[in-house]
């Protein structure tokens, strides 16, 4: 059953007046076939409407949809031969992130990511794509075995941060957080980072230090959650509207903050409807980067790298 959002109510009336106009058909069928294709035009108005002037707290429900596909659907449908890998060598696997490797064309690569869920019991299992210590350890050991066999790393970025609980804390989240960004950040082979939901805080940015940074365009990236920011800012999560402008947390704007190199399309609706076309335009994107980077000596990549780094955060007073 499609979930709506509650922005998209003008829409769920419309789909209900159709449901409605079939469930009572059989009277008169060129009647209710003229209504129903009344109503299809309507609501492609509407959707239309509604997705043409999306404040960015839409977007971040749209990111956040329990629909929307997750790294291991994108893997199923465009990576050949994927073998997942599993652990940290230390202390446990953390199905909260899914790494392994496979190919894209003719791209051999070691893909990493954010693993949500999709049923209540698969949420709990994946802690809704909220990793812990050893998740960000199990990254950073297929990072550096893609350094060391000659791979680029593909990272799909969806989580609403890292887990915050004693546990994890214990076993220091935030020093598995850091470490991963020191060696992202000149390790010796290129990296590829794709926001496909939340990319949110330093849980995000623990495998998002890359080459490149893609996002979908109903994605959200941030620094922290915009119920946290207005939190912290007006002491209300009621105010997570108002964060969410602030902070410039969409495609859109990123893009033009130079923060991200390119959007990937999604359809009206957000890409839960749409997942093959969303695949195929990702894996094609995916694809010419990786034939880019690819083509590049790393000592100048790794220089690029740093570069951009540098820049992020400049501004002219």
């Amino acid at each position: 059953m499609r979930q709506y959002l509650d922005f998209e109510k003008p829409l769920a009336e419309i789909h209900e007046l159709m449901e409605n106009v079939r469930a009572k058909a059989d009277g008169n069928p060129a009647a209710a076939e003229k209504e129903l294709q009344r109503l299809t035009k309507k609501a492609r108005q509407v959707e239309g409407e509604l997705y043409g002037r999306l404040t960015p707290w839409q977007e971040t429900q749209v990111a956040r949809h329990p629909d929307r596909p997750s790294m291991l659907e994108y893997v199923e449908r465009f990576v050949e031969g994927f073998l997942e890998l599993h652990g940290d060598r230390a202390f446990r696997d953390d199905p909260a992130i899914v790494g392994g490797v496979g190919r894209i064309g003719d791209h051999e690569a070691v893909f990493l990511g954010h693993q949500k869920g999709r049923t209540l019991k698969t949420r709990v299992i994946r802690n809704f794509g909220m990793a812990h210590p050893e998740g960000y350890r199990k990254s950073l050991r297929l990072m550096e075995f893609a350094e060391r066999f000659d791979k680029p790393v593909v990272c799909f970025i969806d989580t609403p941060g890292a887990y915050p609980g004693m546990g994890a804390e214990e076993r220091g989240q935030s020093e598995a957080i850091a470490r991963n960004l020191f060696v992202m950040a000149r390790l010796r082979t290129p990296v590829i980072c794709t926001v496909i939901g939340e990319g949110g805080s330093g849980g995000a940015l623990a495998i998002g230090v890359g080459d490149r940074t893609l996002m979908l365009q109903y994605s959200t990236y941030s620094v922290i959650s915009p119920e946290g920011c207005a939190s912290i800012l007006w002491k209300s999560a009621d105010k997570a509207p108002q964060a969410a402008e602030a902070m410039a947390i969409t495609s859109s704007r990123l893009k033009d903050l130079e923060l991200i190199d390119e959007v990937v399309p999604e359809p009206l609706g957000g890409a839960h409807r749409d997942v093959a076309a969303v695949a195929r335009s990702l894996k094609q994107v995916l694809g010419e980067w990786l034939e880019k980077v690819g083509s590049v000596d790393i000592d100048r990549l790794l220089e690029e790298r740093y570069q951009r780094l540098m820049r992020y955060g400049k501004f002219n007073g």
